[in-house]
Order: structure tokens, then sequence, then C-alpha cells
């Protein structure tokens, strides 16, 4: 059976709205039927995600926004996590374990490493003009049912 749907929010970039991101995300994959394991990776992968956006993506106190968008095809989540701010210099470097571009403000330099760990594939497109995170994951096939 092939199913598709897709959803999108935008939000300001606060760390209050970081929580909602999460909510949202796992909401809308229950139409998959996943595990308490697969939404939880999900959950903290996309909450690396939004933090990142909320403390590296817009240094000024005027935030800017974070547009999160969740696409499901099949047994396949897909999150793209997209913010307009300064951009990531050094891609690579920052994907590195512990690598954090801001050691004062006691940043533990694991949201890539994280991501990279609860998801099957991320990918991270950045420039001056923002970046993007893009993080797939494979839906086991659950087969258990509520009875109703």
């Amino acid at each position: 059976m092939k199913y598709s749907n897709f959803m999108e929010v935008t939000f300001k970039a606060m760390s209050v709205n970081e929580g909602f991101a999460r909510v949202c995300v796992a909401s809308f994959c229950v139409q998959l039927n996943p595990t308490v394991d697969e939404i939880t990776d999900i959950k903290t992968a996309v909450s690396e995600a939004v933090t990142n956006c909320v403390v590296h993506a817009y240094p000024t106190a005027v935030k800017g926004d974070v547009i999160l968008r969740c696409e499901l095809e099949d047994d396949v989540v897909t999150i793209t996590v997209t913010d307009k701010g300064v951009g990531i210099r050094d891609v690579v470097k920052a994907r590195e374990p512990f690598y954090t571009s801001k050691p004062s403000s006691e940043r533990s330099g694991m949201g890539f490493t994280v991501m990279e760990s609860f998801m099957d594939e991320v990918q991270v497109v950045s420039n001056s003009f923002g970046t993007s995170v893009r993080m797939s994951k494979k839906i086991s096939e659950n087969v258990s049912t509520v009875a109703g």
C-alpha cells in the first residue's frame, strides 16, 4: 500500500517552542503506528535540530523563524528543520562529536551526533542564508492494534 502525507509548521526560534516541535512531529508520526522507542528517537532528533536553530541561527535578540516539515512516505518519516539564520561556517567540522562554536555557553557539541545516532539518515545544507537539516527514519512494521 502506498501511503503519503505531510505537514509543515512555522514558529519562532525560541527555546519554549522546542517542546512544541517534538509533540507536533510525534503526533503526526502516530499515523505510521511507530513503537515508543521510534517516537522517542524522532523526538530527540527533532529537539536537537530545533535547539541548534534557537542557539546558533539567530545570534541577535531578534529571533527568526524555524520551519518544521514532516513527510510520511510509505514507512519512512522525513523531517526537515530549516532556519533563515546565519548558517554554519563549516558543516563538516560542526558534525564532529564534541565540536561546539559556543564553548563558553556550556554546549556539549553533540547535537549532530545525537541526530545521526537516532535517525537513519541526516543531511545538512547550510549557507549564509540559513541551514536545513533533513532527517529520515524507517518505521518498523508494528502489527499490534488497539482494541476498540
